[in-house]
C-alpha cells in the first residue's frame, strides 16, 4: 500500500490542471505558474504547494492569496485609470475572506 502525503494528492491535482490548460490554450508544455491559496494558509502548507508544483514539473512563480488574486483580476477587468478602494468577498471553501484593497494606477 502507498501512502500519499498532501503534496502528493496536491501534485495529482496540479498534474491534471496543467495537462487540461494546455490542451485548452494549444500549449504545449506550460512550465511557469501563479498558483492561488487561501488566505488562512501558513508557511508550512504555502512550501507543500510549492512541492506539489515542482513535482510535476512547474515552477511556481508566486503564490498569491485568493482574495488578492481576485482583486487583481477585478482591477484588470475593469482596467482602472484611477485610485480606488475595492471590497472583495471571497466566500469558497468553507471561509469568508473579506479583503480592502487600493487600486493605484
Amino acid at each position: 500500500m502507498r501512502h500519499l502525503y498532501p503534496e502528493d494528492i496536491s501534485a495529482l491535482l496540479l498534474f491534471e490542471l496543467k495537462q487540461q490548460a494546455q490542451k485548452f490554450l494549444g500549449i504545449e508544455n506550460i512550465q511557469d505558474v501563479v498558483i492561488t491559496v487561501p488566505a488562512y494558509f501558513n508557511d508550512k502548507q504555502r512550501e507543500a504547494t510549492m512541492k506539489a508544483a515542482s513535482l510535476v514539473g512547474l515552477n511556481c512563480i508566486r503564490l498569491i492569496n485568493e482574495p488578492t488574486a481576485a482583486a487583481l483580476s477585478y482591477a484588470i477587468i475593469k482596467n482602472f485609470d484611477s485610485r480606488r478602494l475595492v471590497l472583495v468577498f471571497d466566500l469558497g471553501g468553507g471561509t469568508f475572506d473579506v479583503s480592502i484593497v487600493k487600486v493605484v494606477s
